[in-house]
């Protein structure tokens, strides 16, 4: 009966994403991340500033029937985080803030995949260099472990190797889209035709042809150097950067597997792109980069870098490993010295079910495995 990628949580599913909400906010907590809390919607102006056209593609609109103006239900809570930071709390030290809550979209990224994501992500403003990359590569990790998930493995790409030797070519608009387009596909062929078509010097083609086969462990960043030693200075600043996280990130004992053709997000992001991975899933459960200058549209350009992942799905992923909160079950209130023995039960935390008058429902269907009973004139708690 609901649209199709719109779907509803059931009880000990929704237990289960409250719990792992509050621990990982409560994680993120004491690495020094505030919460924030931006609108579910908002006009469509300032929704897609700075954002890019793939995130209009996948906006909601609707008319506000109060003004007569285009809204937007957010596809993504970093661009209004971005905003927060620049225009609201326009502090000048590096700021750093998460969120959750959920997004919707036109179009769900995979087959029979939702539209409706618990978007959960930390963002880092205000430091361009990659001690912050680390902090939130990290930061993704820690919280991806907490989650339950193992044996994660890392794929690091940077964008900015592609955009300065682009750059250099004198690529027109056209033949670099073509162009990030066959990279993605690492269809070699093609990117020799494309690259015929450039008036780009030869060493300079070469070097944009090259990236397709520059990925795989610590040799792919070898190889690089070797290969790319005659690029522009922006792509050398670009491999340092890509290997001190690479170096970090390893020492931590997590596999990683550099990508140079992975130019995900290339028109939003600006530096280091990364997406973490667990066996038999295509897909990433947690992906991230820097997006320096998102804070421009909003009055005030900031280094940012960050990470979201999907808290539904990270849930799907992690298996169940007990039956649920199980609870206590009581007569129904009124009896002596009862009311306060619950509440004094309640306040430990416990789950205390009062059974409604007339109700014969066997103890465990009511979601307990214990019973408040009269001993001695004493209330206690027995097994069911």
């Amino acid at each position: 009966m609901l649209p199709e990628g719109i779907e509803e949580i059931l009880p000990v599913e929704a237990r289960r994403l409250e719990q792992l909400r509050r621990h990982l906010l409560d994680q993120f907590a004491t690495w020094g991340y505030e919460q924030v809390m931006p609108p579910l919607i908002e006009y469509l102006d300032a929704l897609l500033t700075g954002t890019g056209r793939d995130l209009d593609l996948q906006t909601f609109k609707l008319t506000d029937q109060l003004t007569g103006r285009l809204m937007g239900v957010r596809a993504d809570m970093t661009p209004q985080t971005a905003r927060i930071d620049a225009h609201y709390l326009k502090r000048e030290c590096p700021v750093r803030l998460c969120y959750v809550g959920n997004v919707l979209r036109t179009r769900p990224d995979a087959f029979a995949g939702s539209r409706e994501l618990l978007q959960l992500g930390a963002e880092l403003f205000g430091h361009p260099g990659p001690e912050s990359d680390i902090e939130i590569v990290r930061l993704m990790l820690a919280a991806l472990a907490a989650a339950g998930l193992r044996d994660l493995h890392l794929d690091l790409g940077h964008v900015g190797v592609f955009r300065a030797l682009a750059t250099e070519a004198h690529l027109s608009e056209e033949l670099e889209g073509n162009l990030f387009e066959a990279l993605q596909r690492k269809s070699r062929s093609q990117i020799e035709a494309l690259l015929a078509l450039s008036d780009a010097p030869a060493g300079v083609k070469t070097m944009l042809a090259v990236l397709a086969d520059l990925n795989g462990g610590t040799e792919a960043l070898i190889r690089a150097r070797e290969l790319l030693k005659g690029a522009p200075p922006a792509v050398q600043v670009a491999l340092i950067n890509l290997e001190r996280v690479m170096d970090a990130v390893t020492h931590s004992g997590t596999p990683v597997y550099i990508d140079l053709a992975e130019l995900r997000g290339y028109r939003y992001y600006t530096g280091i792109v990364f997406s973490a991975f667990v066996p038999g899933q295509g897909q990433a459960v947690a992906q991230g980069g820097r997006y320096d200058g998102i804070g421009r549209a909003f009055g005030r350009a900031r280094a940012a870098t960050g990470f979201s992942t999907d808290l539904r799905r990270l849930l799907r992923l992690v298996p169940v490993d007990d039956a649920g909160t199980k609870g206590i079950l009581s007569p129904h209130a009124g009896a002596k010295g009862m009311d306060e023995k619950i509440a004094a039960l309640r306040a430990t935390g416990e789950c205390v079910v009062a059974r409604l008058p007339g109700d014969s429902s066997p103890v465990r269907a009511l979601g307990c495995d214990r019973e408040l009973v009269e001993q001695g004139g004493q209330w206690v708690v027995k097994p069911a």
